[in-house]
């Protein structure tokens, strides 16, 4: 019997026992974004911080802490640091999300609405600005069929030549 909250392990990967996850893209992305306070870095990115200090006192961890882990962030290519300057005082850097970064908003509402079933909603919801709907992620496939879980194959890629 099927668990409906499963993926099917097809071809070369069933039965399971006879591969394994090396290259997994969800170690790969753990990796990148290894850390809590990394995850509220970016959350705060979306919500439009881009200064420092700024990053550090919404995200609640010291500066030292804000400076490794944006450094990380701006390393892996999800952040990149741009100069300012206010009148009379001297050049410093804001963080802005590149379009890897930008990429990676459905994971964080994913996160978010899982949250928010399954934990303490938060007293904020993201709402889709033109109609007012609430913005969830959904699974479906590349042809826009929304599936779930047990509708899924893990299937190996095709082999390429190196």
């Amino acid at each position: 019997m099927t668990n409906a909250a499963t993926v099917t392990m097809t071809g070369e990967l069933d039965p399971r026992g006879g591969w394994e996850a090396a290259g997994c893209t969800i170690a790969q992305t753990l990796d990148v974004v290894r850390s809590r306070s990394a995850f509220l870095l970016l959350r705060e990115a979306f919500y439009g911080t881009t200064r420092f200090d700024e990053f550090a006192h919404r995200v609640g961890v010291s500066e030292p802490v804000a400076a490794a882990r944006l450094k990380e962030l701006v390393a892996v290519g999800l952040l990149e640091r741009h100069p300012y300057k206010e009148p009379g005082r001297r050049t410093r850097l804001e963080y802005r999300l590149t379009p890897m970064g930008a990429d990676f908003f459905p994971a964080l509402v994913a996160l978010t609405q899982w949250g928010e079933r399954w934990l303490q909603p938060a007293g904020v919801e993201l709402r889709h600005r033109d109609c007012g709907g609430s913005v969830r992620a959904e699974l479906c496939c590349d042809r826009g069929h929304h599936i779930s879980v047990a509708d899924i194959d893990l299937v190996a890629r095709p082999h390429t030549p190196d």
